[in-house]
């Protein structure tokens, strides 16, 4: 079995640049200067501002091989950042990787990785544009991207409002399902077009990426804002058979729904003629479900169990 000692940091670097170049037929419009230098050069429009955000996943924190193939845990690596520009309404410009990873790591285990990255990367137009490669106790992929988005007009947590309609894209629950039964077999997709088509609506409210759970995520929406958010439990919206799925794993699925994480969906509120969710459905092109109500108060949000206050996901 070949391994990442047996061909050296450039000769992985090089394997990785091959895949990233074969992605794209042509350079994507916006970079001036990708892989191969010491940074890389990008350009955005005279009327756009740019959107940085970095996210990272380690083995045996957020991933583990035994439960999911190198190419998943790529995917899943690139989505937690491209779900960040969502949640700002931008568009992908592009990413850089910093991996790390033991010397005895076997070869196709790393390039498994990097050709989920480049997965991810080719479906969502956001080119891999340079990185970091370094020896390390455990497999780690640190990931910053970077995005454009019409200048004034990035969707904020803060910009929640009372009277606010809260909405929720998708459906919840799926991923830590998926994770509860032990087996991860896809990542869960960004909604980055949904994002871009909320930041031109007028009514558009504030807005976060479901990332560590409904409850936790939208806690941080009411203190951004200094609101108080009313939901309906019984109207979040899940998977087709959750319930039933939940069951014969030995879940709680108003668990997993509330505070499961990683279900990449995009929270927010509107306002106005746009807070209605037939027409943002068909505005955003994905489902989208009226869940609950912004109020005036100090942060917090009724209607959850009490055992849900606050949850989510946590490093510390």
């Amino acid at each position: 079995m070949e391994r990442i000692r047996d061909v050296g940091e450039f000769g992985l670097i090089a394997r990785i640049e091959g895949m990233a170049r074969r992605a794209f037929a042509r350079a994507p419009r916006g970079v001036v200067v990708g892989i191969g230098d010491d940074a890389a050069v990008l350009r955005v429009r005279a009327d756009e501002e740019v959107v940085v955000t970095t996210d990272a996943l380690v083995e045996g924190v957020h991933f583990d091989f035994a439960h999911e193939t190198p190419r998943v845990v790529g995917r899943r690596a690139l989505a937690a950042n491209l779900s960040d520009l969502a949640a700002m309404g931008a568009r992908p410009l592009g990413f850089v990787v910093a991996m790390s990873a033991p010397g005895a790591t076997p070869l196709a285990q790393a390039l498994g990785v990097a050709r989920g990255l480049i997965d991810w990367a080719r479906r969502f137009e956001c080119p891999l544009v340079g990185g970091n490669l370094a020896r390390g106790g455990e497999i780690s992929i640190a990931i910053s991207a970077f995005g454009a988005v019409k200048r004034g007009r990035a969707l904020l947590r803060k910009a929640a409002r009372s009277g606010d309609l809260i909405f929720v894209t998708g459906t919840l629950g799926g991923a830590a399902l998926a994770r509860a039964r032990g087996r991860v077999v896809r990542a869960a997709e960004p909604r980055l077009a949904a994002g871009q088509a909320l930041a031109r609506l007028r009514g558009a409210g504030a807005c976060i990426d479901l990332s560590d759970g409904l409850a936790g995520d939208l806690g941080h929406v009411c203190r951004a804002s200094q609101v108080r958010a009313r939901i309906d439990v019984e109207r979040l919206p899940v998977p087709r058979g959750f319930a039933a799925a939940c069951k014969r794993a030995g879940c709680d699925p108003l668990a997993l729904a509330l505070a499961g994480g990683e279900d990449y969906e995009l929270l927010f509120t509107a306002r106005g003629a746009d807070a209605r969710a037939e027409l943002l459905t068909r505005r955003l092109g994905v489902a989208v479900t009226e869940i609950g109500l912004i109020q005036a108060g100090r942060p917090a949000i009724d209607g959850l169990p009490a055992r849900f206050a606050a949850k989510g996901f946590r490093h510390f």
